[in-house]
């Protein structure tokens, strides 16, 4: 799985993860997925930290992406479980690294691992495991 940032960039226009300003990292690593989110004013709770929902958010993004771009075009996936643990906390104006790697690849289910680290302080913000399902399209996508 090769990541393609400009494919991505246009496929998640006027979406959620356009919304929250998610940008994708090019790597050479075919195992994983790589991003970052800016932690903003709008994106923090009434403490001043990040938000547990977008720490949420930007897990499931990672592995999301990573098991549609993994998918066939008569293939999409949808989220079906996120655990998450909170490890410290995502401050404002940090930027937040995003890594999602596949544990499993199945004909219906990927599991991934993510870890979301602050690019200044390089703690762990927050630890996942996610589950998708992949689902057969009605129609194939041109990709």
């Amino acid at each position: 799985m090769k990541l393609n940032t400009n494919n991505v960039k246009e496929r998640i226009k006027g979406t959620f993860i356009e919304t929250l300003g998610i940008e994708f990292i090019e790597t050479q690593d075919t195992e994983s997925i790589e991003a970052r989110i800016l932690i903003r004013p709008d994106l923090i709770q009434i403490s001043g930290v990040a938000h547990g929902g977008i720490l949420m958010s930007f897990t499931d993004t990672l592995a999301g992406i990573g098991s549609n771009l993994l998918c066939s075009n008569e293939e999409y996936s949808l989220g079906m479980q996120v655990s998450i643990n909170m490890i410290s906390s995502g401050q404002l104006n940090d930027t937040l690294r995003g890594k999602a790697h596949i544990i499993h690849k199945g004909r219906s289910t990927h599991v991934w691992e993510v870890e979301i680290i602050s690019e200044s302080t390089k703690k762990l913000i927050a630890s996942a495991s996610v589950t998708n399902m992949v689902m057969k399209r009605k129609t194939p996508l041109n990709k």
